[in-house]
Parts: C-alpha cells; structure tokens; sequence
C-alpha cells in the first residue's frame, strides 16, 4: 500500500492528510494562517512541511477546485496540466493559486507522482437543463458545479447508512466557508447551486452567490476590473450582511448585533430556499444530508433550516441534532444526516485508483 499526502487548500484552511502503509493516518489542519485576506497559503504549507516530520509519501493528491472543461476525477500534475490549470485560475481566484502553489512547494520537497483531483469533475453527470446557461451558447461559458470531491465521498457514503433510499433524491447541503447544494438522484449530481465559478449560488462567508445581473452591470460602472473582483470574492456574502462584523459563523452565532442576526437569518433562509428549489425541480426530496464546517458543526443552523421544511416531511430529532449524530431525523420524518467532510480520503481513492490504473 502506498503512502499517500493529500492536501486540501480551500479558500479559508489549508487540510491535510497522510495515510501510511501501515493503515494508519494522521491529518493536519492550518486556519487563517498568514497575514490579511486572501490568507497566505505559503505560511500554512511550510507549517505542514515542519509537521511531516520527515515522513515522504510515494505520491501526493491535490484538491482543485476547478478543473474547467476535464470530467476526469483525478490527473497527474505534469507541465502540460499545470499549464492549462494556470490558464483557468482567473476562474476561482480564491483557490487556485494556493491549489497551483501547493503542487509547486510539494515538488521542491519531494520528487513523487503528484495528481490533481478536481471538484467540478462529479458534476459531470449534469444534465443539460442543469448544465447551461440562459446565454449565447457562443460565450462558451457554462455551469460546472463545485464541492464536487466532498459530494463524491458523501455518495459513496451514503448507501451504507440509508439503503436502498440513498439511491432516491438526495439534497447535499455542503456549508461552510464556501457553501452549495447538490441534488443527487441515483447519487449522481443532478443539480447544484454553483454554476460558472464558486462565486455563484447561495451567499457564503466572503462571497454574495447568485445576483441580479443588473447589480453587477452597476457595479462594472463603479469598479475596475480588479477592484470588482476583490469585492466580489473578498467583501459580499455574510461580511457584508453583517455590515463588517464577521465572516464566520461562529462569530456571527455569538454576536448580539442586530446586523449579526441578519446575516445568520439571511444565510438560513437562503439554505432553506435552494432546498425547497431542488424538491420543486425533482418532484420530491428523500433525504437531506448537512455536510462541512457549518453543516457539520452548527446544531443551531441545521435546526434553522431545518424547523421550516416539516411541509417536506422533515423533522429533527433535537437531542439528536444537538449532539450531532449521524442521524439527525425524529421518529417519523425522512432522514435527515450528518456526514463528516472528508475530500481528504477520497482523494486518498483518487490518487490509489491513478497509481493502479498506471500500472497496468
């Protein structure tokens, strides 16, 4: 069994993990490392590498958060791919420096096979209606879909906890940092909340989601290139909801601000509104599954979202819920789920089904 790193750079941490031969694994996390914001993905990688301790993987799998036209899941980092990452970073600006500067620090520390494992890749099954955009199909632009590494490990996780249900219609609501949801049916994407870059869908920490088209044309008069694009990745979403207090939810959580509510107000009812979107688009929804920082961890916002959906058939357990169970659902409701984040491990898969298939 090969000993494998893979490293998990999102737009807010920096997530790692190395699993040994021996079946063992050990993670590492780094938050908000660096000075200022964009955080500097630069300190959180020479912390990782002083962690390592002089353990040296046979091969490294990286998080990329757009893989642009590829519907392959995972590929090797040689020059030719690196080239044609760099040419579609403008795409997710938040992440895919510190993506492309993760593959470069790894390969002047160590000389093994790196692969890059893509989010848009799972959204690959799209269908058409899902897929394009209500524009000239001549832009070349289209939906692509994001979090994809994370709902692949939630479908493959799925049918040992649900059954046969698991193969129904499945609302993902992967909330954090970065926030979407994936509509899965047959635990295939199906729909998703993002669309051409992971600026889209609902609100996030630093990010507005989805605005009318009309703002942005507004703001185009307003603001450079640049200074639009800063806004957009670094100054909408709940920091601005919450007039400059916080980006976080936690924070939010525990202010007593009236513009810290708003925000947290705001965010639930949008959670709850690309829901209601995705049982209205499939006729119905199965189960409902909360995954990442928020998703995971915030009792008080899966009940937020959740308490308002009992016209779906969906119903709390609060004990459940407040100890953050697996299963989350009261007696009589369909399920409702908790599935821990863990792009780390099917990356992991990624990178051992790469390294066989070059073998062969």
């Amino acid at each position: 069994m090969a000993v494998i790193l893979t490293i998990n750079s999102g737009s807010s941490s920096l997530k790692a993990s190395l699993f040994k031969a021996d079946g063992s694994r050990r993670n590492f996390r780094y938050e908000h490392i660096g000075r200022g914001f964009p955080h500097d993905h630069g300190e959180a990688f020479d912390a990782l590498m002083k962690d390592l301790a002089g353990d040296v993987p046979d091969a490294i799998g990286h998080r990329f958060v757009h893989g642009g036209e590829v519907t392959d899941a995972a590929r090797l980092a040689d020059e030719a791919e690196l080239a044609r990452l760099r040419g579609i970073s403008h795409l997710a600006p938040l992440h895919m420096p510190g993506n492309l500067l993760g593959v470069e620090l790894c390969r002047q520390r160590f000389s093994v096979p790196q692969f890059v494992c893509f989010d848009t890749a799972f959204h690959a099954t799209l269908p058409e209606e899902a897929r394009r955009l209500p524009i000239p199909s001549g832009l070349g632009m289209r939906r692509y879909g994001f979090h994809g590494i994370n709902y692949a490990h939630v479908a493959r996780t799925l049918p040992g906890i649900l059954g046969a249900t698991a193969h129904g219609r499945v609302v993902v609501a992967h909330l954090g940092a970065g926030s979407s949801l994936c509509l899965l049916e047959d635990l295939k994407s199906v729909d998703t909340t993002m669309g051409f870059t992971p600026a889209g869908g609902i609100p996030m920490g630093t990010r507005g989601g989805d605005l009318d088209p009309g703002v942005m044309l507004e703001l185009a008069k307003r603001y450079g290139t640049d200074e639009l694009s800063d806004l957009v990745y670094h100054h909408m979403g709940l920091i601005a909801l919450s007039e400059g207090e916080d980006c976080e939810m936690t924070a939010l959580l525990a202010s007593s601000s009236e513009a810290a509510h708003f925000a947290v107000d705001y965010f639930c009812r949008q959670v709850r509104g690309a829901i209601g979107a995705f049982a209205a688009k499939a006729g119905g929804i199965d189960a409902l599954v909360f995954t990442a920082g928020i998703g995971e961890h915030s009792s008080v916002i899966r009940s937020r979202v959740c308490d308002p959906l009992a016209f779906l058939g969906f119903e709390l357990d609060h004990h459940a819920n407040h100890d953050h169970e697996t299963l989350l659902s009261a007696q009589g409701s369909k399920p409702i789920l908790c599935i821990p984040a863990d792009e780390e491990g099917m990356i992991r898969a990624l990178v051992e089904r790469s390294l066989g298939a070059g073998q062969q």
